[in-house]
């Protein structure tokens, strides 16, 4: 593998707007991992790659123009950091991000942010279709109470879970932050 790309999807301050996405998120500690693994990255010189989800609904925290829009204080882009907008759940729709990946001779992924059952899988299943090599974060990632078809509330680690269960050795592999860390550590990349 010669440069595998950080992908940190949707983290925007319009997250902390936990009802709007149906409360009780689980991962708290996900943007700090989030932090751990851009650093590791930025330290080796490998490519970030930021996405950020424009909605075109008006009740969106992220809509353009609204607080929620922007990044997360602690979480940003720099100069060499890739940006891609999105305004659908899957950051290779409507975006250049499979050509600036194949652009940057990149072959494997690893995929951060949120929300793990929406933009994190819908993204996942795309970058293993298309034939991207895939690993899904699995604490620096992080999902919401959902109201299933029977309108029962699923709780947030057990969405979270089967989210990562859909993806595993069909489109990702799924790792924690610690493993990621240890495996960017013990590698030289070209």
């Amino acid at each position: 593998m010669k440069h595998p790309a950080l992908i940190v999807i949707d983290v925007q301050k319009g997250i902390d707007e936990a009802e709007h996405w149906g409360g009780n998120r689980n991962n708290p500690q996900a943007e700090e991992n989030i932090v751990y693994l851009l650093r590791a990255w930025r330290d080796k010189n490998l490519p970030v790659m930021f996405v950020r989800h424009c909605s075109v609904s008006n009740t969106s925290p992220f809509r353009p123009g609204c607080a929620g829009n922007e990044f997360k204080d602690a979480i940003r882009p720099l100069v060499n950091d890739k940006v891609f907008r999105k305004s659908v759940t899957n950051a290779f729709i409507g975006t250049d991000l499979q050509q600036a990946l194949t652009d940057g001779n990149i072959s494997e992924v690893v995929i951060t942010g949120f929300v793990t059952n929406n933009s994190v899988e819908a993204t996942a299943r795309m970058a293993g279709d298309l034939g991207f090599k895939t690993m899904v974060v699995s604490d620096a990632t992080a999902a919401f109470d959902k109201q299933g078809i029977d309108g029962n509330i699923y709780p947030s680690h057990i969405v979270h879970a089967l989210s990562l269960s859909h993806l595993k050795d069909e489109y990702a592999s799924i790792a924690t932050t610690a493993e990621v860390l240890q495996y960017i550590s013990a590698n030289q990349f070209i």
